[in-house]
């Protein structure tokens, strides 16, 4: 992305089309779900296509051959609670062994200042990548403490995925970027609340 060398945008039409479906109003529960985890499953395959790779013998009906693994630890996912497991579940189908860290942040309404209430991951972070999981970057506040809290574990390499970014909180890697945040810290034009709509709180 120009200007944002540190910033991917996912462009795929299937994760456009996917995303403005979401965004719609009308979207039910269920289907928000569902594509947030159709979504997760193709940013998964953008953001992870420069994994390293070793090689392995493998025996196949024919012959014997050196073929292409993901080479290290396995890596993590490591979604923010609540909303990030949507997207999670999705990287799940396609990296079922992929490990899994949980975070739990909230957001004070009033200062916009993220609150950590949990904070649970593998062993050895520093030999393996890590992928913050949340459906938006806004302010950016809850990204950066998770970031933190991550490298204070030992983590090294990180990456931050998202569907979509307010340019006050761009810092990572997002599918899209909206126009600006509102008063409250929200996205918009954005999702409204995504873990309420994922879960159908409110």
């Amino acid at each position: 992305m120009p200007g944002q060398p540190n910033v991917t945008v996912v462009s795929h039409p299937l994760v456009q089309h996917k995303l403005s479906m979401m965004r719609a109003i009308t979207t039910d529960t269920f289907t928000f779900r569902s594509l947030a985890r159709e979504i997760g499953m193709l940013m998964a395959y953008e953001v992870f296509r420069d994994l390293e790779l070793t090689a392995e013998n493998v025996t196949t009906p024919l012959a014997e051959m050196q073929a292409p693994v993901v080479a290290g630890k396995k890596l993590v996912l490591a979604p923010i609670l609540r909303a990030g497991l949507g997207l999670m579940e999705g990287m799940l189908d396609l990296m079922p062994s992929a490990r899994v860290a949980h975070i739990g942040l909230y957001r004070d309404h009033k200062t916009l200042e993220a609150i950590e209430y949990y904070f649970k991951t593998p062993d050895h972070l520093e030999e393996r990548m890590v992928a913050l999981v949340d459906p938006m970057l806004a302010t950016g506040n809850t990204a950066i403490a998770a970031t933190q809290r991550f490298k204070d574990a030992g983590a090294g390499e990180i990456r931050f995925i998202c569907l979509l970014a307010a340019p006050e909180g761009i810092a990572k890697f997002t599918a899209a970027i909206d126009s600006h945040l509102n008063d409250l810290g929200y996205i918009v034009p954005g999702l409204g609340d995504a873990g309420d709509r994922m879960f159908g709180t409110k």
